[in-house]
């Protein structure tokens, strides 16, 4: 088949890669370095001319501006089969408030919380919640717009940086888990769960990042809590809006059972990367049955290995991002490196972004998986690099 690929990062490139190892045709839109590896890129965001131009058998969309800015209609409306959620479904991405209040009508549980509309509501917001307390930007932040806060400085801090549109949110004590489905309007086929590491630093330390990496194990949930999740969060969901595409829970995994944290309307980054290094299905079938609606008793297939995908990130990341710097020892890495934030120059490949590359590799078993992929890593070199080497440290303690 023809399939064009909508994206540039680190996602979009595991995506395209995992489509041409099918032996597919591989366009992308705007693309990177690495999709350009795999198949032609075209560097524009003029996605339904570029689609008119080429004709492809299916369209698969990666990040959310495009979904949010109705991509996935205009190409429906023109003829194009296409995965991904509507404009009006990406609301439960593009708006905090929406989603939260989307969750409270339908019943799918999660935190306590309270919206304001202005940095006084806020405030005045935080004086019914324990600490720490999280704050939440309403719109889409690319995965920075998400503060918890320690104390009752640090909460107003975040509030005068995140507003004037605001949730304050219960924090919720348990593990996170990234719970990923594909639907196709009615039903749904769920992916191997995923753990996301979002702070820059080891340890859970630092800011909130779009994220310094993640790891794929079988483990991650229990049969019991993945039906849980489907029953209790991902039906009610899908019931009211026949949601089609792909449908990502931050699940907080506690006591009482799974609580949704956000809902993203795309696949995860880096989440993806390790997904799409463990999938042992026809990948492309099953996205097609999704395009068309079809997707009624399919069910995915997985390696038996553990995947584990390391982010590779430049100087400043998660703030102001130096670009420019030369990568060397790519050619000597055996783990797949993922371009995210790539460009090619005549110096060769150099740095254009604040998550760079996204290494990913796979082994028998987590602690191998884990060694494999930081070993890769080591041999990658560019000024101002930084990465967490404690990525897949959770499921080593858990398991141990």
């Amino acid at each position: 088949m023809k399939i064009l690929v909508i994206g540039s990062g680190g996602r979009e490139h595991a995506v395209a890669w995992r489509l041409a190892m099918e032996g597919h045709e591989i366009f992308s839109a705007p693309g990177n370095p690495g999709t350009a590896q795999v198949g032609k890129v075209f560097p524009s965001s003029d996605y339904l001319a570029i689609a008119q131009s080429i004709h492809p058998d299916l369209t698969v969309v990666g990040p959310e501006v495009p979904l949010a800015a109705g991509v996935v209609d205009q190409f429906r409306a023109a003829g194009f089969a296409i995965v991904g959620a509507t404009q009006e479904m990406a609301r439960l991405e593009t708006s905090k408030i929406y989603s939260k209040q989307f969750m409270q009508r339908v019943g799918i549980p999660t935190a306590r919380f309270a919206r304001a509309e202005s940095v006084a509501e806020a405030l005045a917001a935080l004086r019914v919640f324990q600490y720490p307390v999280v704050v939440k930007a309403d719109g889409l932040a690319a995965g920075k717009g998400v503060i918890i806060a320690q104390h009752a400085a640090e909460a107003q801090a975040a509030v005068q940086l995140l507003g004037p549109r605001l949730i304050i949110e219960e924090f919720l004590q348990g593990e996170e888990v990234s719970f990923i489905v594909l639907c196709d309007g009615r039903d749904v086929v769920a992916l191997e769960a995923t753990q996301d590491h979002k702070r820059v630093g080891d340890g859970d330390t630092g800011p909130n990042t779009g994220g310094m990496g993640a790891y794929c194990d079988g483990r991650i949930l229990s049969a019991k809590q993945i039906q849980q999740a489907l029953d209790k969060v991902i039906a009610p969901a899908v019931a009211a809006t026949n949601f089609t595409g792909f449908l990502y829970a931050g699940l907080m995994i506690t006591a009482d059972g799974p609580k949704t944290l956000e809902f993203n309307v795309r696949l995860g980054d880096p989440e993806t990367q390790a997904l799409m290094h463990r999938i042992d299905s026809d990948w492309a079938d099953v996205l097609m049955r999704a395009a068309g609606g079809n997707l009624k008793n399919v069910s995915l297939q997985w390696k038996a290995e553990p995947s584990v995908c390391v982010v590779m990130a430049a100087y400043g990341y998660p703030g102001e991002v130096r670009s420019g710097d030369l990568i060397t020892g790519l050619n000597q890495s055996t783990a797949q490196a993922f371009h995210a934030g790539t460009k090619t120059t005549e110096r060769g490949t150099e740095t254009s972004g604040g998550r760079v590359l996204g290494v990913t590799a796979s082994g028998p078993d987590l602690r191998s998986a884990i060694a494999n992929t930081y070993a890769s890593v080591e041999k990658i070199h560019f000024d101002g690099m930084h990465y967490r080497r404690d990525i897949g440290a959770k499921g080593l303690k858990r398991w141990a």
